[in-house]
This record gives structure tokens, sequence and C-alpha cells, in this order.
């Protein structure tokens, strides 16, 4: 089965904790504090495979989780980092926040990397924390919590050439006779049903990638058939070989508006897909009366557009298109698919606004709750078991102004105040 639309959830680990530890050795009085670092959360990375072809080892797992780091130990040992989550997929990959619809990577390269979910940092031990006034202090870190998304991965084909048109055209043939690609090929429409990719050898030292795509029908980029599925695919290809049925007259179709049908597709679909340079292929030049269909053809078409006659069948006409593709493949440069500007847009939007360190609201019970990133991540990373340490993000909380805050939404001595599972009384003065 061909995947080229998947949504994943991915999160790093977890940094490891601190540690409250005191030496407790033989001859050495007063050790002071000897509690290690926790370790640093693994990253999740996904890399490049230029061995994958579709995205369907995600079609059963969607949940990746990278691991946690190892705890901080006595004696001032640092908890061990834990190892990157590596997850590879196929060339041309576009991985998105599904959340902000904002694109994090376009992977195309073999090797290629990037850190979609970072780990968290490992939580300091007390030796970080001891000071003239606190030599022996009992404050601690947990771990940083890791990042965690929602995120969809999009696949389109990296391809030199794109072949286009109804279908039962041709396409298929084409790409079994010039590659070694094996797609399968019959006599009833839709019998591709996804894209296939070939390695073409034009002659001369010069080839090129081919895909052959699902055929399109009018209404395709609305939903209509199968092409909506596979349109995408046709973003990336610098050379657009549009196979034309001259036979089509058999069937009841006339081949100039075929053409001009599939052309609106593309519009619809991206008006940047007719910038490339398009050649048109006629094929089944081999059927009876087709010369004359050939001929009535080209005197529709737009100037510029360069046609050649092919039986695909016969096997003839085919080497003067597969170098004049050749050619244009080498002085067409690559098409972006998203434009610069566009991307600084969406970025710019996420900068715009810092996020509150906290926000107040009211439960059922009337208690006020705490809620916001930067709260309860400090939350979490407090390690409350120790009374320093909840003297400490006491302290926290009311540099960051929550007292006032309180106050402010009418908070009274003793009302209750929640952050996630840690409920405590509000005290006034």
């Amino acid at each position: 089965m061909f995947v080229d639309h998947v949504n994943l959830y991915v999160k790093g680990g977890d940094g490891g904790d601190g540690m409250v530890a005191f030496r407790r050795e033989k001859y050495v009085p007063d050790g002071g504090p000897a509690g290690g670092d926790g370790g640093r959360g693994a990253d999740v990375v996904f890399e490049v495979d230029e061995g994958l072809r579709t995205l369907m080892d995600f079609r059963y797992q969607r949940h990746f989780k990278a691991k946690r780091g190892d705890n901080g130990r006595s004696k001032n040992q640092h908890g061990r980092g834990g190892e990157d989550l590596i997850v590879r997929v196929p060339p041309g990959t576009i991985i998105r926040d599904r959340s902000s619809e904002v694109m994090i990577a376009d992977l195309t390269e073999h090797k290629q990397r990037v850190v979609v979910a970072k780990g968290g940092r490992g939580g300091r031990g007390n030796t970080r924390f001891a000071s003239p006034s606190n030599p022996a202090p009992e404050i601690s870190e947990k771990g940083e919590p890791a990042e965690e998304k929602d995120i969809q991965l999009e696949l389109k084909v990296l391809a030199d050439v794109g072949l286009v048109g109804f279908p039962s055209v041709g396409k298929s043939t084409l790409l079994s006779i010039v590659s070694a690609a094996r797609p399968k090929i019959a006599d009833y429409p839709f019998t591709t049903l996804k894209p296939n990719l070939g390695v073409v050898d034009a002659g001369e030292g010069k080839s090129f990638v081919m895909a052959d795509l699902p055929g399109l029908i009018a209404g395709a980029h609305e939903g209509v058939g199968l092409g909506a599925q596979f349109l995408r695919h046709i973003e990336r290809t610098r050379v657009l070989v549009h196979i034309v049925d001259m036979a089509g007259e058999l069937e009841g179709r006339d081949p100039f508006e075929d053409f001009q049908q599939i052309n609106a597709e593309l519009r619809e679909h991206n008006l940047r897909l007719l910038e490339r340079p398009m050649v048109v292929m006629a094929n089944k030049m081999d059927m009876p009366g087709t010369e004359e269909q050939l001929e009535e053809f080209k005197k529709k078409l737009p100037e510029g557009i360069e046609v050649f006659p092919v039986s695909t069948l016969r096997k003839q006409g085919i080497q003067p298109l597969l170098q004049r593709v050749a050619d244009l493949v080498e002085t067409t440069p690559a098409f972006h698919l998203y434009d610069e500007e566009d991307q600084e847009e969406k970025v710019v939007y996420t900068l715009d606004e810092k996020e509150a360190p906290f926000y107040i609201g009211r439960a059922d019970d009337g208690a006020y709750v705490l809620y916001g990133p930067d709260i309860e991540k400090h939350y979490r990373m407090a390690d409350l078991s120790h009374e320093d340490s909840m003297q400490r993000f006491s302290r926290k909380m009311r540099n960051m102004g929550v007292d006032e805050a309180l106050r402010e939404r009418g908070a009274k001595h003793g009302d209750t105040v929640r952050l996630l599972d840690f409920e405590f009384e509000f005290v006034d003065g």
C-alpha cells in the first residue's frame, strides 16, 4: 500500500531528576552536598533514508516517545543522557505542526536530519545550590519536561519529470519501456493506484528520475477520481510530460479537450505547476487516423509547446522525447514548494506575542486554579519532598507575580489554590 499522509504524536525524553545527597565517608567530617545532576532527555530526530519510498511504516505506529535521562546519584555522579530516537522517513517528506500548521522541515537529501521534539535538560542536584549562606542545601530539581507535539507527515515524491494525463493514455507503459520500473499495466482506467518512480537513461551520460502518477480527471483538485490524492507529487518535478491519446476519438474523447482539462486541474491545484516546462507526448500514433488528428491538435495548441509523436506499442519516437526532456531537466532550476516570504510570515506570527507565565481560573468548587506552560514547568521540576525545595518554589511563584495576581482576582486569606495536582492555601500577608 502506498501511504503518503500520516498524523503522528512525538515526545522527547524528560530530563533525569537531580538528587539530594551528602558525603558520608569515614574521616571526612562535614562532607557537604554530593547530589549529582540528572541526565538530558533524548530528542526525537527525523532522518531521511533514501531506501524508503512511502510512509507505510507509520501505518501501525503513530506514537514515538524518546527515553528520559537517568537520575543523578550520590557522590556527585551525574545521570546518563538518553540516546536520541531516530525516526527514518523517505526523501521528500514534509513535517508540519498540526496545531499551528507551520512547516517544521522539508526533508529531501539522504541522511538529512531535523530535531522535531527536544528532550528536557536534567534537573540539578543539591551540589549546584550550595552557597556560603546555605552550605548544605536540601534543594534539587526534577528533570525538565520534554517537548511533545502532534505532527503531520506529507510525502511528495522526488522526481525530475512527472507524467500527467488522463487514465489509460500510456503513462505506465512509457515508464516500463524507458526504465526498470514495472508498474501494473492494463486496458482499463485507474490501473495505477500509486505513484511509480523509475530512473531513465536518456543517453550521452544523461539520466533523470521519472514519476508515473495516477490518472487525473476533471474535478481532481476537488477530490474527484484518484488524482486529488497524488497531485501533490507533481509539485517537486522540474519538467512535465503531458501524454495525450491521439486515438481518443475512438472512445468518444477529443485530444485537445483532454489536454485543456488536465491543465485546468493542474492550475486549480497549484498555480505554480504550469510555470515549469511542459512537452506533449502524442501517444498511440500506430492507430489509424491519428496523423490527421495530430495535425488538428497542433493547430489548437498555444505557441511554444513542443509535441513528440510516439507509439509506445511499437516503441517508436521515444528517444527524441527523452533527449529533449533530459535537456530541459539539465537547464531548469528546482522549483521551491513554498515562497520564502510566506514561511517568514508564519514564523513571525508565532513570535509576535510572548505567552504569559501563568493564568488564573476558577474551579466548580470555588478554588483558584493556576495554569500555563511556564508555571507548570517550574512545578514539575520542583522536588517538593524537601522543605528547602518547597520554599524555593514558593519564592519563584511570588517573583512571577502569583500572589499579586490572586489578590487582584479577589483571593482571600485561606482560599484554596490548585496547580495541577498540587493544592495549597493562599496566605495573604
